[in-house]
């Protein structure tokens, strides 16, 4: 884990980090918002599939009728025309999903470029991918590569990351000053997942330190 995760932090300081800064830097902050609305958007299949799995029926329905209006109104999610309207925004994973099933989290694992996770979570990013990704049926082109690893495809994939990583910028300083970085990203989360499985803030202590980390975003 701490071989991966020292080599995740090389690559973020190559490529992910300065890609951000100037992401943030030259794009103004109501782009940036479009950009990470229509992403958020792609994200409300899987959400509203885990909500069926887990048997949220209301929150279903508000899931379906966000991404139903984002991506018609809100042309692709552009424009959180649903937030505006009171429906409010959630997220889940099949991460999540096998939890609330009673699947152990199995040991931490530190993935290479991903990330912080667990053998649960892990295994629940590939339906993620394969099954309610919108982005799976992206398909390039012959002179842009073709198929799901093309160009076009790369290219999306790649922005995502970019705005993710532009969003946490915030966290650097926060990160930057622990003794042991790697425990305090293992165990902030740890916390940040039990936060979102049991749904509510209050069912988790949470560290104050770790908390701005989690929810300053």
């Amino acid at each position: 884990n701490r071989a991966v995760f020292a080599f995740n932090q090389r690559v973020d300081r190559v490529l992910f980090k300065p890609a951000a800064e100037v992401y943030t830097q030259q794009l103004p902050p109501a782009l940036r918002g479009v950009i990470s609305n229509f992403f958020r958007n792609l994200a409300e299949p899987t959400t509203i599939l885990n909500d069926i799995l887990q048997g949220k029926g209301r929150q279903t329905i508000n899931d379906g009728a966000r991404f139903a209006i984002n991506t018609t109104l809100g042309v692709f999610g552009l424009f959180d025309v649903a937030g505006s309207l009171g429906l409010v925004h959630h997220q889940e994973d099949y991460g999540q999903t096998l939890a609330r099933w009673g699947v152990p989290s199995g040991p931490y694992l530190v993935l290479p470029i991903f990330g912080p996770s667990n053998f649960r979570d892990a295994a629940g990013k590939l339906p993620a991918l394969y099954l309610s990704d919108p982005l799976f049926l992206v398909s390039d082109e012959p002179y842009l590569g073709a198929g799901r690893y093309g160009l076009l495809h790369a290219g999306v994939r790649t922005l995502h990351a970019i705005d993710l990583r532009a969003q946490l910028l915030g966290s650097d300083p926060l990160i930057k000053i622990q003794l042991d970085p790697y425990l305090f990203l293992r165990e902030t989360y740890r916390q940040r997942r039990l936060h979102a499985i049991h749904d509510d803030r209050e069912a988790v202590k949470i560290d104050p330190a770790m908390e701005k980390a989690l929810f300053s975003n």
